[in-house]
């Protein structure tokens, strides 16, 4: 039986913020994780490239790791991957969805907002959890990839550029009668709190992080026990993502190397 860590992926630092609901579920169990924030952000790159890039990395870290549960802590990788993680790795995969389901049941107004990526806002996957979960809401979707790298400088201990930050959220303000906002990015619960408080009246705010929690308490059957740092992983070498690593209780990376000889294709670049 495995009792390895429980692996945390994603693409940057943004699933640090998953990492503390676990920490909270699963306090002595032990946590490792890995980004590929050498291809950071995801979101611009072509979805067949990523498919197989995920799945590189993540095969990658499991094997470094010796993981028992692999977390993916990113909306994008998620939705684009998660089926050929599950038939690929012979470990649970505990994926990350936008909870749509619960703001739509928290809703007074019926007047809900999903804030995410280009790459979540847009995807039929997304349209599809609308559509099953709050089809009698009004669902605003709000593209705020800038947010992302906001969410990167705050936790490499730099100052965010309150303007970009304003600038994203302005279009939500449009309708008062908004009473609960999806943070549709593991990166942006890192920015609640900033986020809150730039909001002209009272908003719930809502994040996937204790769902992916409990579901991963129901799966992790005999996770490894945390004694010292959790090990991380890498793929570009950066002080930045280590010092955010370091505050969230994981020792300093190793660099993770991936066989990649296809480049990546701007999703810009592929055919209409």
């Amino acid at each position: 039986m495995n009792d390895g860590p429980i692996l945390v992926f994603d693409s940057g630092v943004g699933g640090l913020s998953v990492v503390a609901t676990l920490r909270q579920q699963l306090p002595d169990a032990a946590l490792a994780y890995t980004c590929d924030n050498a291809m950071l952000p995801y979101g611009t790159k072509a979805d067949d490239w990523l498919v197989e890039r995920i799945v590189a990395v993540c095969d990658a870290a499991v094997e470094a790791s010796r993981a028992s549960v692999l977390v993916i802590a990113c909306n994008t990788a998620s939705t684009l991957a998660l089926e050929a993680l599950r038939a690929h790795l012979a470990i649970p995969v505990v994926g990350t969805v936008p909870a749509i389901k619960p703001a739509a049941r928290l809703s007074q107004s019926g007047h809900i907002a999903l804030l995410a990526t280009s790459a979540t806002v847009n995807r039929p996957y997304t349209r599809h959890l609308i559509e099953t979960f709050a089809a009698h809401c009004r669902v605003q979707r709000v593209a705020a990839d800038p947010l992302v790298a906001q969410a990167e400088r705050l936790l490499a201990g730099r100052a965010m550029d309150e303007a970009i930050v304003s600038a994203s959220l302005e279009p939500l303000w449009l309708d008062s009668r908004l009473d609960t906002i999806v943070l549709g990015c593991t990166h942006f619960p890192l920015l609640r709190e900033h986020l809150s408080g730039l909001s002209p009246w009272l908003i719930h705010w809502v994040d996937s992080g204790e769902a992916i929690a409990r579901r991963t308490a129901q799966v992790s059957t005999s996770p490894a026990v945390a004694n010292g740092p959790g090990r991380s992983w890498t793929t570009a070498m950066t002080p930045e993502v280590t010092r955010a690593l370091h505050r969230f209780g994981f020792a300093a990376p190793s660099l993770l190397t991936i066989t990649d000889p296809i480049p990546p294709l701007s999703s810009s670049m592929l055919p209409s």
